[in-house]
């Protein structure tokens, strides 16, 4: 059985990381900075990938959005993406692509990226 902390943080990443289906992808937030984590249940260094952002989403909160993306269920915004390989991670800012990393991520290269991404004036 899961403690009350348990299950009161999974509460707080699933507030904090939105996953989107292909559907709604388009009417995801997109506005200001967006983090898309484009991943499979299956894939290992996506496994690997998601305490990492969730460790980011809770130094981010109000100041960017996480965003992830099953490629299985959404080839579509995949391809749209140039996504080849996951984890891919794609930073957007007012709906454009302005980075984008393949493979794992260590939370400093996240934060670095989300940060000049929040600084940088709008495009």
């Amino acid at each position: 059985m899961e403690s009350r902390v348990a299950i009161y943080v999974k509460q707080l990443m699933s507030n904090l990381i939105q996953v989107v289906e292909a559907k709604d992808f388009d009417n995801a937030p997109n506005s200001g900075v967006v983090l898309v984590d484009f991943y499979a249940t299956w894939c290992r260094p996506c496994q690997m990938q998601m305490p990492i952002l969730e460790q980011v989403a809770l130094e981010f909160e109000g100041k960017a959005k996480i965003i992830k993306v099953d490629t299985d269920n959404a080839q579509s915004i995949a391809v749209r993406f140039g996504v080849q390989s996951i984890p891919t991670l794609v930073l957007l800012k007012n709906g454009e692509k302005i980075e984008q990393f393949v493979g794992v991520q260590q939370a400093g290269t996240l934060k670095s990226a989300l940060e000049k991404a929040i600084m940088s004036p709008s495009s």
